[in-house]
């Protein structure tokens, strides 16, 4: 059995990809870096970003997560039926699906304008692999599930930009 270093998913001996995530194992010699940033990418996990849960249910109004995202001036808010995950609400969303209909459409609930099963991980995948998927897949925001699908949280490029910050100032020892 192969462990895997992204998401540690037990796999097959001799596949050549992660079944679970889909991280190649033919990239694994690259994790000799140079750097203690680098090295950090690749060993520490989303868990560390400390992702946070802003969760709202399918039927609450788009007037209401507007409000939410704007009070709270945050990116999105992650779509949740009880606590499994059903969607997520981006400004991207409300950009390309509301735009300048935003007043006419308040009322309507959340679930007609969402992005249905986003692409999500896992809190143990490494933090490299979430820069990957989000550079991947155009991604600003990535929710955070654990194995039964349940939100735990979301993780940013804003999160991320401010754990390479801190990783910069460290090993520059400011």
């Amino acid at each position: 059995m192969n462990r895997c270093p992204s998401c540690g998913h037990v796999n097959i001996e001799g596949v050549d990809e992660c079944e679970q995530c889909e991280q190649p194992f033919a990239d694994l010699h690259l994790a000799n870096v140079a750097g203690p940033v680098q090295g950090s990418l690749l060993s520490d996990r989303i868990s560390v970003l400390r992702p946070k849960p802003r969760v709202v249910a399918p039927d609450v109004s788009i007037g209401e997560v507007l409000a939410i995202m704007a009070g709270e001036a945050i990116g999105c808010v992650l779509v949740a039926d009880g606590r499994r995950l059903v969607g997520i609400f981006s400004e991207r969303d409300a950009l390309m699906r509301l735009n300048t209909d935003a007043a006419e459409l308040a009322g309507r609930p959340v679930s007609e304008f969402m992005t249905p099963q986003p692409e999500c991980l896992d809190p143990d995948a490494k933090i490299a692999f979430a820069v990957q998927r989000m550079d991947l897949g155009g991604y600003r925001h990535v929710p955070i599930v654990n194995r039964e699908g349940l939100a735990i949280g979301v993780i940013s490029v804003r999160d991320i930009l401010q754990y390479l910050t801190s990783k910069m100032r460290a090993a520059d020892g400011v």
